[in-house]
């Protein structure tokens, strides 16, 4: 089973969430863990995974073969992401717009376009005792995070448990986290901000037709607000983890709820027993 948690905003608690899961269920047997929160991953700094094998992650790009290019500007109308420009009989591109498509090279009439490889991030793996971890990294300067995305998720195994950290927001490397995942936690804060990207996000799940519940982090004044809309989406609402200095102070350290207060893991792993008993899993 697939497990994705992701937040309409960042700094909900997601990447606890997500670390704390991975740690109470780990004595259970081998998981995985897949970090695609690519811009800012930080999961590893609470799992302290042994980190070893590196891979590059490319994107095609066009380069212009100026010996068969008659600047006919078919490249430029066709390219969705203006990465192709056609100036005084010259071709120009413009990689770091490209999103890799291939059309520019597919309907230039006289084939003059290439496509070479360009390093836009990486992946890593490790591991820390039954979790198997994995995570990317975008390349300072690359725009495109969704291809370290879909990279990081070839990575799941087929079998087991895998728990996905997606990053903050609902846009499309989000959407390359989720899609196909068999349960969403979405994890928000009792706040005005917190309620209005929790809505954004589970406007996204329904249009991708994913099922999802809600995890209250920060527990404490304004929980109403939450509580009333969960209830009127119908959403199942796991787990409310109050506010709390002492665990905002662990979280600093690098350290994590379920080590340092072990009545938590009991939680987490009751959490995943519904979430088994919702998805038939």
């Amino acid at each position: 089973m697939q497990i994705a948690v992701a937040s309409g905003k960042g700094g909900t608690g997601k990447t606890t969430i997500a670390t704390n899961l991975a740690l109470s269920l780990a004595p259970e047997g081998p998981l995985q863990f897949l970090d695609c929160d690519v811009e800012e991953p930080n999961a590893h700094l609470f799992l302290h995974p042994t980190l070893g094998e590196e891979e590059a992650v490319n994107m095609p790009v066009p380069v212009v073969d100026e010996g068969k290019c008659t600047a006919c500007g078919r490249c430029a109308e066709v390219c969705a992401f203006n990465a192709i420009a056609v100036l005084a009989g010259h071709v120009l591109t413009f990689s770091e717009l490209c999103h890799g498509c291939g059309g520019c090279v597919r309907l230039c009439p006289e084939k003059a376009l290439e496509e070479e490889a360009k390093e836009i991030g990486i992946i890593q793996r490790g591991n820390r005792g039954n979790i198997a971890f994995v995570h990317g990294k975008l390349k300072i300067g690359s725009a495109l995070a969704p291809p370290i995305v879909e990279a990081v998720r070839e990575q799941a195994r087929r079998d087991g448990l895998v728990i996905i950290d997606a990053s903050p927001g609902t846009s499309c490397p989000v959407v390359a986290a989720v899609k196909d995942v068999d349960y969403c936690l979405l994890v928000t804060e009792p706040t005005p901000f917190g309620l209005h990207d929790l809505d954004l996000a589970v406007q996204m799940l329904a249009k991708l037709g994913l099922p999802a519940g809600v995890i209250l982090n920060r527990a404490g004044e304004g929980d109403e607000m939450i509580e009333e809309y969960c209830r009127e989406k119908g959403l199942p609402l796991h787990l409310k983890i109050p506010f709390d200095r002492r665990y905002a102070a662990l979280y600093a350290r690098g350290s994590s709820l379920v080590q340092e207060y072990p009545h938590w893991r009991g939680a987490f792993r009751d959490l995943m027993e519904d979430i088994e008993g919702r998805v038939g899993k």
